[in-house]
């Protein structure tokens, strides 16, 4: 793996972000220490997790492995905004419930210090001033070194963006949102607002739940227990995955990955990279062979020729504001008749 600049800090992490959400769930204890010895053994450095991967589980097995490890070697994210206790203040973004949940987390993950809190998503209820007042606090405090988004819209970023930056106060680095050949709607607004700002980003479901490595080709009907779409309760969603648009996806990642001998994750996966908005896409694994195959896709670049195949099978229908129309108003800077 490489190391990047990550955004507009000076902090470096590896090209590759090892997810954590299957530890605890799909991943036990020892399976999840052989994922993590694994990935900083072949050069990673960066961990995303979240409190409320597995109500805790993922960041307490994290922090047992963190025991023997050098921690400053390490840039671990974590997340907090979802509920994780039942009382009316369990949940979102106040103040309250931020310092409850960094507090929690840092004793799950055995480490006085977070490289990177992330907001997991948007808190309509608490006023943004609120937020990021006491996230400013927590880096001046030392509990927390930089400050990420998650799942917001490219509005709310900015807006959170131009707050912070009107109150002098830490401003947010990073943005983790979903985004892989099968979703790139990311792309209309986040993206180009995130190049614009400086911004890194972490694009989470690389592999859009498994169905870019090609093994749900045949439907998701046959799907077994313990993969990602055999263990979901919300199939309904991922029939969007069967559509025509869907099935040209995976019959061109079949022949783009052919063609360079690499696994169809790995063409996935380096697709993401070689998008310059793109910091560290996260790779999630259940075993350390899934973890191999997926670090399998950095070290090597797709051709051009090769992007555009995939960019032509995957496009999406673009409409206004986004259209051709609307960019050559926008550059003639009037509305043409």
């Amino acid at each position: 793996m490489e190391m990047k600049k990550f955004g507009n800090t000076g902090m470096l992490v590896s090209d590759l972000c090892l997810g954590t959400m299957t530890f605890g769930w799909q991943a036990n204890e020892v399976q999840s220490h052989e994922i993590l010895d694994h990935f900083t053994e072949n050069g990673g450095n960066f961990i995303d997790t979240a409190n409320v991967y597995s109500h805790g589980k993922s960041e307490t097995i994290i922090g047992e492995w963190l025991k023997r490890q050098d921690r400053e070697s390490l840039v671990i994210a974590t997340k907090a905004r979802f509920r994780m206790s039942d009382h009316a203040n369990g949940v979102g973004l106040s103040r309250k419930h931020l310092i409850h949940s960094v507090k929690e987390s840092l004793e799950r993950l055995n480490t006085d210090y977070i490289d990177l809190l992330q907001l997991h998503t948007w808190d309509a209820l608490t006023p943004l001033e609120e937020t990021f007042r006491t996230l400013n606090g927590m880096v001046e405090d030392g509990y927390v070194r930089y400050i990420g988004i998650s799942n917001f819209r490219a509005w709310q970023f900015e807006k959170a963006l131009q707050l912070c930056r009107s109150k002098g106060w830490n401003e947010p680095v990073s943005l983790q949102p979903h985004y892989n050949i099968f979703v790139r709607a990311t792309e209309f607004e986040l993206l180009p607002m995130a190049r614009e700002e400086n911004i890194a980003v972490m694009p989470w479901s690389p592999l859009a739940g498994g169905f870019l490595t090609g093994k749900y080709k045949g439907g998701i009907e046959g799907a077994s227990k313990g993969t990602r779409i055999g263990d979901s309760n919300n199939a309904e969603f991922y029939k969007q995955f069967e559509t025509r648009r869907a099935k040209n996806i995976i019959s061109t990642l079949e022949k783009v990955a052919e063609k360079n001998h690499k696994s169809m994750a790995q063409v996935s996966i380096n697709w993401l990279l070689r998008n310059p908005a793109v910091t560290s896409p996260i790779i999630g694994a259940r075993n350390l062979e899934q973890l191999k195959d997926n670090l399998g896709g950095t070290g090597w670049e797709l051709s051009k020729a090769d992007i555009a195949r995939i960019n032509n099978a995957s496009e999406l229908e673009v409409t206004y504001p986004y259209d051709q129309r609307a960019e050559d108003q926008q550059k003639a800077g009037r509305i043409s008749d």
